[in-house]
């Protein structure tokens, strides 16, 4: 439950971002948000990450359903059960709903996080989310994966000889 719980947080905080943009800024408009460091700029991106496939909406957007039913599909079934891998699938699904939302309802995503002292896309919550959960599942499965694999009991009825159980 607590799972669902910051899912719905993780998308009801990126559109409320996305919606203060939407509602104060004109579209290129931008504002101080660090001074110097990072401005809200409103911009409409029809692609992914690094304008990628920019233009094809429709194909991000199945792509991004189907990746996101196989994270739902994993969480559900707690395909990796240790709480970091969990929390970490959780703001990754967080993070691509809230872009799916924009990609089915507007046909391109909102971005406005802009870096003014590096030349940087320009992004928005959800892709933070997607990001910060694909490198915190990216540690847990290099560090903590296969201890925790290498921890488990072999399952009843595996082919172990007699004397290994």
């Amino acid at each position: 439950m607590a799972y669902i719980l910051a899912i719905i947080a993780c998308v009801a905080a990126d559109q409320a971002v996305k919606y203060y943009v939407v509602s104060h800024l004109a579209l290129y408009e931008s504002a101080p948000l660090i001074p110097g460091f990072m401005e809200l700029l409103h911009i409409r991106n029809t692609g992914g990450g690094f304008s990628i496939l920019a233009g094809h909406t429709w194909i991000l957007t199945v792509l991004t359903a189907v990746l996101m039913a196989g994270v739902a599909a994993a969480l559900v079934k707690k395909v990796f059960a240790h709480p970091l891998a969990m929390w970490t699938l959780t703001a990754i699904l967080g993070g691509g709903l809230g872009n799916l939302v924009d990609r089915v309802r507007l046909g391109y995503v909102v971005d406005m996080f802009n870096f003014q002292f590096m030349r940087y896309p320009v992004f928005n919550v959800a892709d933070i989310l997607v990001v910060c959960g694909t490198v915190g599942f990216a540690v847990y499965y290099l560090l903590l994966h296969d201890r925790e694999a290498k921890g488990k009991e072999p399952e009843h009825g595996t082919d172990l000889p007699d004397g290994e159980r």
